[in-house]
């Protein structure tokens, strides 16, 4: 089972290819600001470096938090429109050890639909100018 993992909590994003438990290939860069800009194209990189597909993916891991509410959002935005469209599931983590304890979840079958963040604590809102 091809699996894909998504970390984007902080400025060096991460994603991975395991097939089961094995890691296939692992990537992590400065993404920084320009994260939905390389996201995409590290993943479609990523799966071409191991001859894959998009459709290939059978299965998402994200780390869900906490970490940085932009950051997150890109990265779980982008696991939930992957595994919705190509109809895979998908599961978030977190801890040390997210991406094992998600592969592990994804291979017993567990399916969360749909990941939400957890940032960590309330959001700062800035109050409207008048």
């Amino acid at each position: 089972m091809l699996i894909l993992t998504i970390r984007t909590d902080r400025p060096e994003a991460e994603i991975g290819l395991f097939e089961d438990n094995e890691n296939l290939v692992y990537e992590t860069w400065e993404a920084h600001r320009q994260l939905a800009e390389t996201i995409h194209t590290k993943i479609k990189t990523l799966l071409k470096s191991k001859d894959k597909d998009w459709h290939d993916i059978e299965g998402v891991v994200c780390f869900k938090g906490p970490g940085s509410f932009t950051g997150l959002r890109i990265g779980l935005t982008v696991g939930n429109a992957l595994a919705y469209g190509l109809n895979v599931p998908i599961v978030g983590t977190q801890g040390d050890d997210w991406a094992n304890q998600g592969i592990d979840r994804i291979i017993k079958g567990e399916n969360e639909t749909q990941v939400l963040p957890e940032y960590g604590h309330e959001p700062h809102i800035t109050k409207p100018k008048k």
